[in-house]
């Protein structure tokens, strides 16, 4: 068997080592908490139970007013998500560029970033009103954050001797930023959209539970209004599911932007 086809196999081997310890552990979890309200070791009132929050997820599924809710907080953390990564991503690179702006910029980047954001969230809703926008203010100041001072970061890792012979050889400052400082960090940009995807959704969900009519924030808010703790659990396992998946995706896109990566 050749080194290549060896390197293959060994990998095939650890992910489905990987994938069956995960659901393992999904197992384990979800079968002690079952059996533990079941025994009444854990209050079914306030901890639910996995087969009734199932039960809940099923029936909002066959009803499918589930998928309207869906949609709209979707809809706002997508939106938080590209409009707070593409600027996070401007901003990053001007100022890693841009050394002396950075200085200049540098307490009122780090006032801001030091804002609690969940004080912001009614001053949205007083700016932009119950709609979408105010759920997407208030997730692009999750996501700016995040996404910049990882861009921020990865421009200034760049190896110096890289970007030195690249001048060397003629290359303009358009063409650095595509060839070189681009690609030598996009693992810092991709490490920063795997985490910036759940706090776009966090954004949309607190935006909806402060004040909306629609959404899965606006279900969760609902159900604790009346004390329906499956409900509320039933809804943070739909948002969990969405991320993962969404986080596939653009683990999915990193790899085949870093395939040339070893």
């Amino acid at each position: 068997m050749s080194a290549p086809t060896r390197k293959r196999t060994s990998t095939t081997k650890r992910q489905i080592t990987v994938r069956a310890a995960q659901v393992a552990v999904g197992v384990v979890v979800l079968a002690g908490w079952e059996l533990g309200a079941a025994s009444g070791v854990l209050d079914p009132f306030f901890f639910s139970r996995p087969t009734a929050i199932a039960g809940q997820i099923v029936t909002w599924l066959t009803e499918g007013d589930i998928f309207r809710h869906l949609w709209i907080t979707l809809e706002e953390a997508m939106l938080a998500l590209l409009i707070g990564a593409a600027a996070g991503l401007g901003v990053g690179f001007l100022l890693a560029r841009a050394p002396l702006l950075a200085e200049i910029l540098d307490p009122y980047i780090k006032m801001l970033n030091a804002l609690p954001r969940v004080v912001l969230a009614p001053i949205f809703l007083l700016w932009f009103g119950l709609g979408i926008w105010s759920k997407v203010a208030f997730g692009f100041t999750l996501v700016f954050f995040i996404v910049f001072f990882n861009t921020y970061s990865g421009i200034r890792e760049v190896n110096r001797v890289l970007v030195d012979n690249a001048r060397m050889l003629g290359a303009k400052e358009g063409q650095l930023l595509r060839h070189v400082f681009l690609p030598s960090a996009l693992s810092w940009i991709f490490s920063s959209l795997h985490v910036s995807v759940g706090f776009a959704i966090v954004g949309a969900v607190v935006g909806e539970y402060l004040g909306s009519s629609e959404g899965i924030g606006f279900l969760i808010s609902q159900a604790e209004g009346v004390f329906d703790t499956t409900a509320v659990f039933a809804g943070m396992v739909v948002l969990s599911a969405v991320v993962l998946l969404i986080d596939v995706g653009v683990h999915r896109v990193e790899r085949y932007l870093l395939r040339w990566r070893a």
